[in-house]
């Protein structure tokens, strides 16, 4: 098995996987620059709709040129036919096909980067998941490697989210 030069063995590497919606791609991209100025070796995951855009947006050569930020994709799980509408993507379809179809892709990703005879990059130190992710959580322990969960909404969403089930049981949500 080669061996990585020293300075990739010691260099911190995060696996940065969002929530494939706009509102969620974008902070973690803002979060991997910030990781990566810090020293990271960043590995951004996508999935392969999202992936396909920012190469269709950016040209074919946009993710080259940085050895130490990698672009991946996984599978969504959703047929090519259905991610076919660029602006919108039935939120609840890619919720549960995500739930449903990501994990094996995700751990096999993880094993291959920390396969430092084939990738070539430092092995993963920390995945940093959106809370939207959460096969990342089993993916990461299963791995053995931390993981760190990153909020994409606003405090006040966060907030929402935390009130929801005392709304529901004090009969204010639905709506009637």
């Amino acid at each position: 098995m080669a061996s990585l030069p020293q300075a990739l063995e010691t260099k911190p590497h995060a696996v940065c996987i969002p929530f494939p919606a706009q509102g969620h791609v974008n902070p973690m991209m803002r979060l991997a620059k910030l990781l990566h100025h810090r020293g990271f070796h960043i590995t951004f995951v996508n999935n392969h709709f999202n992936h396909n855009r920012l190469l269709k947006s950016r040209g074919p050569h946009s993710l080259d040129g940085l050895p130490d930020f990698r672009f991946e994709s996984i599978t969504d799980g959703l047929p090519p036919a259905e991610q076919k509408a660029d602006a919108t993507q039935d939120i609840p379809s890619l919720c549960g096909s995500v739930e449903e179809n990501c994990l094996g892709p995700f751990r096999t990703l993880l094993a291959r980067l920390n396969d430092s005879s084939s990738s070539g990059v430092p092995p993963v130190s920390c995945v940093v998941s959106d809370a939207g992710m959460p096969f990342t959580l089993k993916a990461a322990e299963e791995v053995g490697i931390p993981i760190a969960i990153f909020w994409t909404v606003s405090a006040c969403g966060f907030m929402g989210y935390t009130q929801y089930g005392k709304l529901v049981a004090e009969g204010l949500v639905p709506l009637k």
